[in-house]
């Protein structure tokens, strides 16, 4: 039996101060609902598949990434237009100076018998002052030390790389979404449980206030609950500031104006959780699954490609450059025409060209050194990423199956403190339990189910981050 107190004064003064504490407590709460109330604003159910679609629909990430694999696939449509020949038309016009024309003189002595004795000119070339220049010029590479063709695969395999790299984007993006899904309702089934051991504190202060009335408990127990309340107030606003953090986050992933309410229509499936990988015990399976499938390794296995290529295009300056060329010429006056004429007049030409750097100290050398250095440097590159993601891999299978345990062992816990606090409770009631086993009872609870919720989020982002790591 818990001693009375010393006074009866103290008894009463004691106990106007719980009441005045009760109502405080009351009107906080009818406070904080009706601001809630009034803060509320129309709100989207979401599924977590209707957030993906939305944030790859929105992602500016996504969309520049797209754009720089749309760019990779023109730049190797452009080189590829390199083999076929090309056709340039060229059109000039020239203004000239005023000169003499082009003349010839015959002298008198030339003249034949019974001619008069004079002299005779005549005009070969006139002075043209316009010209005028159209020219159709063909050009077609026969040879190029295989230059042409390096640069078609290597910029071939660059696009592929970015295609893959897009794609690699796509699913962090997709990963960035499902983080900030859960997480925000992980903070949003926190501020939950906080609610309601609220609820539960709330009780136990008006058992022990009732107690205290007959006798049975101390002043001291009834502050502690309070206390306890006031603890219990802290993490609900910590909860409320959680959740709305949580919720621009969401926003922020998704593209959407930050002030959304957002409400999530997907739960946690624990049956699921890790069940769509056949290999979860064999991670060496996975692993290798993920070397072929993931958009990273890919991408740096072109990369690799195109860094040979590019050594291709290194040592094409060893060889000479052989062309193909023909012209087609239309001008007024056509400088092959003697003499010239105020008119357009048609010739062509067909030739063909070879250049030979015979002597460049050695630059060609050091290009094809520098290129193949770049092979060793990308060929290293492809071996640690492929180390770190058997690494990434082997990790986040421990991590899905730590997952479920976890899963397993909090639902167990969540039964057996919600079970305690019933019993502790009655026990309470009856006078038979202490007031700190009631608070034990109510933290226990509240830390049970906590443990339960971080354990399912746990688990689909371990499952999630599993799926990243394998490319799906």
């Amino acid at each position: 039996m818990v001693p009375n107190p010393p006074s009866h004064l103290r008894f009463i003064k004691a106990k106007n101060n719980m009441r005045r504490g009760i109502c405080r407590t009351v009107f906080t709460l009818l406070l904080f609902a009706q601001g809630g109330v009034l803060s509320s604003q129309p709100s989207s159910l979401l599924s977590l598949d209707q957030c993906i679609e939305l944030g790859l629909k929105n992602s500016r990430v996504l969309h520049s990434s797209q754009m720089k694999s749309k760019a990779a696939d023109a730049r190797s449509g452009e080189v590829n237009a390199a083999r076929l020949p090309s056709l340039k038309f060229i059109g000039t016009y020239t203004h000239l100076s005023d000169v003499p024309p082009g003349m010839i003189t015959i002298p008198k002595d030339f003249i034949a018998p019974g001619i008069p004795a004079q002299s005779s000119s005549s005009i070969l070339s006139p002075t043209i002052l316009d010209n005028y220049n159209l020219r159709l010029s063909l050009q077609q590479p026969i040879f190029t030390g295989f230059r042409i063709q390096g640069s078609a695969d290597m910029a071939e395999y660059a696009a592929k790389a970015a295609s893959e790299e897009s794609n690699a984007d796509r699913t962090e993006l997709v990963y960035n979404i499902r983080d900030a899904y859960w997480g925000l309702y992980k903070a949003g089934k926190f501020k939950n449980v906080v609610d309601e051991n609220l609820e539960q504190v709330l009780v136990h202060l008006k058992d022990a206030i009732n107690l205290m009335n007959e006798g049975m408990a101390t002043t001291n127990d009834v502050l502690r609950v309070q206390l306890q309340v006031s603890n219990v107030r802290l993490l609900q606003i910590d909860a409320d500031n959680n959740v709305q953090i949580a919720m621009i986050r969401l926003n922020n992933v998704l593209g959407v104006p930050l002030e959304t309410r957002i409400e999530l229509a997907s739960e946690p499936d624990t049956m699921a959780i890790g069940l769509h990988v056949q290999e979860l015990y064999e991670p060496a399976g996975l692993v290798q699954t993920a070397i072929k499938s993931r958009p990273e390794m890919k991408a740096m296995e072109y990369r690799v490609e195109a860094s040979r290529s590019a050594v291709t295009v290194a040592k094409s300056g060893w060889f000479p450059q052989i062309y193909l060329l023909g012209n087609y010429y239309s001008s007024k006056p056509n400088p092959r025409i003697f003499p010239g004429l105020d008119v357009f007049k048609e010739t062509w030409d067909v030739g063909v060209s070879a250049t030979w750097d015979i002597w460049n100290w050695g630059s060609t050398m050091y290009q094809a050194r520098q290129a193949y250095a770049q092979v060793e440097q990308a060929s290293d590159a492809l071996a640690s990423l492929r180390d770190a993601v058997t690494l990434e891999v082997t990790r986040n299978v421990l991590n899905v199956r730590q997952s479920r345990e976890r899963i397993r062992v909090s639902v167990e816990a969540v039964a057996q403190a919600t079970e305690n606090h019933r019993i502790t409770g009655e026990k309470f009631k009856l006078g038979a339990a202490l007031n700190a086993e009631m608070l034990d009872a109510e933290s226990a609870v509240l830390q049970a189910k906590w443990n339960y919720i971080q354990a399912l989020v746990d688990g689909e982002l371990a499952s999630a981050r599993l799926a990243k790591s394998l490319g799906k």
